[in-house]
């Protein structure tokens, strides 16, 4: 049977469903996050976040990245 477990997100304090049994129908499948922003929001965050803050937290990393090269 499929485990779904009723969440807050830590970052924006919003409830939403993680379906981690139906991984392919949680909604934070929706987000398509490349090995390093994967890696990064691990840094930030323990547990689950809500698609929209995975989203948010993906565009910030890209926007630091992007700094970061211009820079060099």
């Amino acid at each position: 049977m499929p485990q779904h477990e009723s969440k807050i997100c830590p970052r924006c304090s919003q409830p939403f469903e993680c379906k981690v049994g139906s991984i392919l129908i949680c909604q934070c499948s929706s987000v398509r996050l490349n090995d390093e922003e994967r890696y990064h929001l691990s840094k930030l965050y323990t547990d689950c976040l809500c698609a929209s803050c995975i989203k948010e937290v993906q565009a910030e990393y890209q926007t630091q990245q992007f700094q970061h090269r211009s820079k060099s």
